[in-house]
This record gives structure tokens, sequence and C-alpha cells, in this order.
């Protein structure tokens, strides 16, 4: 029982399981009752059958008994030879209650040993009455023994008992029940594969609404389609309409920052060209120029952190990784062509990230311009889906084999604007932007010592595996 709670407390999630096990329990329970009910009522059914036999034989006896014949020089027979083989499990005997051994009638079964009453002794039951219950023999062989007494009026009150062995009844019962048991197993077992058959059946609703569901997911169709029945449709309803007011709210959101992009980014611009266009000191207008580059940067940065904030997780929207990362290697590839920098891509192909394929850019290209900054030959990028508890990831590696950085400095270079090395070119929020994003998703990102001697970045978003592939 206790194996059967665990296995329900880790799988209490699943429907299926839990209409499965109290469905078996359930039949069980009843299977069982059942037939411990038949068996009851057979047996009973079993011993008044054994027993009408052996009034057959008390009868005989006592109307031999009646006869106008002396009591001492009656004959008694019953025609059946098993009374006369010696211990064979067949017995009768006549006498008077209070009667010596010696003074019994018996058959020839019943070899020195009189037969026991078959019920106690104290219980006193009325002329004529039959009395059955179970007994021992001489051998301790169980026996099944029938009883009544008969009054001769003068020559006083006579009991005949006839006895036969209880091993028939036992038998029977047992045969019975082996039979019902193979009957009710056989039973169980097809209740069982018609439960599971009727689950599977009832369920297939749910799991192509789940198929749906990760259609719209995947950024393969917009919203739930197809017919359900009547319990779970309205279901569909409520999740397609919750997609569409998602999807409208991002919609205004994405204009909204677009909006304020440009309301900043113009008067920005503005700036530099007057001060380009005036005739101010060229120590002012570069430290204008300068200021107003890092207001652009940091406008761009948090537009961009507050862009993502409102697509991240967004449904139906998904990009796949091979193609996206073709684009940025091929890219970096001219941008650090001088260095003849040999990118080594490993990633299965139908690989997808769930998200914008702008934050996805943002995200590897800040990571792999780092590594090409910093490499002395190779770059080596990776990538896998994993499976958790919570929904799939794609796990994405990207690693140099420059000169590293120590434990405390990459804690350090991820600090918004952080740059460890003023010599390299950059604004130094790259590193931040893919922890932000990365956060935004619900991911984690983290910087490691690489197998190539260099600066290991891990990247860890949602994604899914392509179709039929293992997750680690």
């Amino acid at each position: 029982m206790t194996a059967l709670l665990r296995f329900l407390s880790l799988r209490r999630r699943s429907i299926a399981v839990r209409l499965a096990v109290s469905a078996f329990l359930a039949s069980s329970a009843i299977l069982l009752i059942a037939a411990w009910i038949l068996t009851t009522l057979y047996r009973e059914n079993t011993e008044r059958a054994f027993d009408s036999r052996l009034l057959v034989f008390a009868n005989n006896l006592a109307t031999d008994l009646v006869s106008p014949a002396d009591p001492e020089s009656r004959s008694f027979s019953l025609g059946d030879p098993r009374f006369d083989l010696p211990l064979s499990g067949w017995y009768w005997q006549v006498g008077r209650p209070d009667a010596r051994p010696r003074d019994l009638r018996t058959s020839r079964s019943l070899v020195g040993v009189p037969l026991k009453p078959a019920t106690d002794p104290d219980n006193k039951a009325g002329v004529g009455q039959i009395r059955q219950g179970y007994g021992r023999a001489q051998d301790d062989r169980q026996l099944r023994i029938i009883e009544r007494d008969v009054d001769l009026g003068e020559e006083g009150r006579y009991t005949v008992r006839v006895a036969g062995p209880a091993d028939e009844i036992v038998n029977d019962v047992d045969r019975f029940r082996f039979s019902l048991y193979v009957t009710f197993g056989l039973l169980g077992l097809s209740l069982a594969i018609t439960t599971l058959l009727q689950i599977r059946f009832g369920l297939l609703p749910l799991k192509k609404m789940r198929a749906a569901l990760g259609t719209v997911r995947r950024g393969e169709a917009d919203r739930i389609t197809g017919s359900y029945p009547s319990d779970i449709a309205p279901l569909a309803g409520e999740i397609n309409l919750l997609i569409e007011t998602n999807r409208e709210i991002l919609e205004r959101a994405r204009t909204q920052v677009g909006n304020l992009a440009h309301a900043l980014k113009t008067p920005l611009s503005i700036i530099v060209n007057e001060v380009g266009a005036a005739d101010a000191p060229e120590d002012l207008s570069q430290k204008i120029r300068e200021q107003a580059a890092v207001m652009r940067d940091q406008v761009n940065y948090h537009l961009d952190r507050a862009r993502a904030a409102a697509l991240a997780g967004t449904l139906g929207t998904s990009t796949e990784v091979e193609p996206a990362l073709a684009g940025l290697v091929r890219t970096f590839g001219k941008i650090y062509r001088d260095k003849d920098i040999a990118y080594e891509v490993h990633v299965p192909p139908g690989l997808r990230f769930r998200g914008e394929r702008q934050d996805f850019e943002e995200m590897v290209g800040n990571l792999v311009d780092n590594a090409s900054k910093w490499a002395h030959g190779r770059v080596a990028i990776r990538a896998e889906a994993v499976d958790t508890d919570d929904y799939p990831h794609l796990l994405l590696s990207i690693e140099d084999d420059g000169p590293g950085l120590p434990p405390d400095a990459r804690k350090a270079v991820l600090g918004r604007g952080r740059r460890l090395d003023e010599s390299k070119p950059g604004s130094g929020l790259g590193l931040s932007i893919v922890a932000d994003l990365a956060a935004l998703y619900r991911g984690r990102f983290s910087l490691e010592e690489a197998g190539l001697g260099g600066l290991r970045a891990v990247l860890e978003v949602p994604g899914d595996a392509p179709a039929g592939a293992a997750t680690h």
C-alpha cells in the first residue's frame, strides 16, 4: 500500500493514471467481495446437497428401526458398499443416546470407535429434528455428520447418525474457487484492458488540444483549431481568446516602445548635428558627442529590454536555431576576417528557440562577438535540447581559445557597462544584455572555464527539440 501511495504521489498530475488506479482498486474490491460471497454461497449449497444424501441414508436406517421386529434382532442395511469398507469415511450408527459402545449398532466400516455427536451434547434437539455438523473420525479424518432422533414409544428413543467424508465438500469447493478465480481473473483482465481503452479514448480530445497548443507555442499556428466535445470546447475558446488578447497587448506594447524610441533618438540626433554645425569648442563638441552616444546606447539598451520583456514567452513565437546561427557566424567571420577565426558549429537540425528571432540574435550575437574579440583562432558553438521539470530548454554554449577570465572577474564582467579591458571596442553592455534577456525568458546565463582554454558562455533558454529527437 505504501508503494502504491508513493506511485500515486509521483504521478499525481496524470489524469490517466488516477483513473486507471481508481478503476483498478474499485474493480479489484468488487471482484474480491463477489468471489467471497459466491464461494460462501456455493459452500452452503454443497453442504446442503451432501446433507441431503446423508439424510437419505439416515431415513433408511430410521425406517428399519421402526419396523415391527425385536430391537436387538433388527437388520440394518443401506446397500452401499462404502459402509462395509473399513475406515472408508462412510459410517452409520444406531443406538440409544446413553448406550454403551458395545450396545451400538454400527456399519462395518466403523471399526471400534463410535461416532461422536455432530453437535454439542448440551444442544438438545426435539425428537425427529435433524442435526448436522462436522466431526473427526478415529483416523483424524474430517467428517460431515447428520443425525436425528427416533422415538419408538415404549422401546425408548434412538439416535440415528450417518457420516460421510468432508473431503468431498472441501474438494468440490476448492474446484469451484479455482474456476471462479480463473474466471474473475480473466474478467478483471478484460475490465482492465477495456478501462485503459476507455481512458485512452476519453482523453483523446485533451491530447489533441495539447498537440494544438504545442503548434501554437512553436509558432506553427495562431490559434487552437479543430472540433472538441462540449465539455472542453469552452476551454479551447477561452484559450484562443487569451492568445488573441495577449497578442493585442504585445502589439500595443511594441508600438509604444517604437514610438518612444523614435521620440528619444530624434532629439539626440538633432543635438549631435547641431553641435557639429555650431562654432563650439572642439573639446565641448567631442564631449557632447560622447555623452550623446552613451545616451543613445543606454536608450537602446533599455528600449530593447522593455521590448523583450513585453515579448518574452509570447505564445506562437519561435526561431529556428540553425539558420540564425549560420547567419551570425557569417557576419562575424567577415567582421573578424583579419583574425582568421575557425568557427565550429554543432546544432541539430530543427532545434528551435521559443522566442523572438531578434532577441535570439541579440543574445547569441553578443556572445559570438565577445568570443571572437578574445579568441586566438577558434570559437566553438554547440546547441542541444534539454528536458526539465517545467518545459524543454535550449542549451547553447560558446567557447573560445582566448586568455579566459578568473572566477572573480566573471562575476564583475556581468555588471552593466563594466569593461575589464578598455582596449577592446564596445559599450560594455553586451554580456549584461545577454543576462537580462535570459532572465526575461526565465532562463540562465553563466560564464565558465572553456575546454579550449578560454571562456565558455552557457546560455539556457526555452526551446523545442526537433520532432522525434531525444532530449537530455
